[in-house]
């Protein structure tokens, strides 16, 4: 049990809250309300066991490295309080559950968990080859209102693309800026990020403009889901946070970093909000 405990830690199970919401969004937004319990307890399953997974994967790929950088000597793995063959048998547990909760859903979610456990992977080793990697782990999280959509309604949608571009922006645009506090280390170990290719100017600069398609692309889809104000109010007050967020990373001061990626939480609540509102409060 302990262990199971600090393997939960490790990989920061509580914040599922990042891709959650969205998953949720893009569910309610397929059904035009709220979707059948059902759903939402395997969509909730399928959620958390493939973020879990891949952080998993993160951790255990990224153990040569953690152990040299003096931000990540904490980490569990990095300490010994659990051991890799832990981490790995976490992780087909997680992959299990990840394939039932989907074929539990539809057969079409079922068919394309199999490529999804294999893009999280994928992300894990992205930063050995190029600095567009923290557009993989975009890409990743992305799915999950696709997937939210598709739990609901298993037919490719304009609408659920719009979620997942969105989605895809605004995790790529908070990656760059959480790789800024790396970047000296990355390019001592051989590590790629937009950070260490372009400079921490050319990364805040990247990071807003992905930022600025994040609001583009959420307002669109509320324009082809033909969304209340119920929507679009939440996106504003989304769009005013990430506004913040920018404003307090510096070139030349990341004290208040962390705290930046903490707002990263309020935006995928507010937009989740803004499903709510926008199709049950019609």
């Amino acid at each position: 049990m302990r262990g199971l405990l600090v393997i939960c830690r490790m990989v920061k199970i509580e914040h599922s809250i990042f891709a959650l919401p969205f998953a949720y969004a893009g569910a309610f937004l397929a059904q035009g309300g709220l979707p059948a319990t059902r759903v939402l307890v395997f969509l909730t399953l399928a959620m958390v066991a493939v973020r879990s997974y891949a952080m998993a994967v993160n951790r255990a790929a990224d153990l040569p490295f953690d152990r040299r950088n003096p931000r990540t000597a904490g980490r569990p793995l990095v300490t010994g309080e659990i051991s890799v063959r832990q981490t790995l048998v976490f992780c087909a547990g997680m992959a299990l559950i990840f394939v039932l909760a989907s074929a539990a859903l539809n057969r079409l979610c079922l068919v394309l968990s199999f490529p999804t456990l294999a893009l999280a992977a994928v992300y894990s080793y992205a930063k050995r080859f190029t600095w567009l990697c923290h557009f993989v782990l975009g890409a990743v999280i992305g799915l999950a209102p696709i997937a939210g959509w598709l739990s609901v309604d298993p037919h490719f949608s304009p609408i659920a693309l719009m979620l997942g571009l969105g989605v895809f922006f605004w995790i790529a645009g908070f990656d760059i800026l959480y790789a800024c506090q790396d970047v000296d280390f990355d390019r001592e170990n051989g590590l790629h990020s937009l950070p260490g290719r372009f400079g921490l100017s050319g990364a805040l600069l990247v990071s807003a403009c992905c930022h600025v398609n994040t609001v583009l692309f959420l307002f669109l889809a509320g324009l082809l889901r033909g969304l209340s104000l119920g929507w679009y109010a939440p996106l504003a007050l989304a769009a005013g946070v990430l506004w913040l967020e920018h404003r307090l990373v510096k070139a030349d001061d990341l004290t208040r970093l962390r705290l930046a990626f903490a707002l990263n939480g309020p935006v995928s609540l507010l937009l989740l909000a803004g499903a709510l509102l926008g199709t049950v409060f019609y």
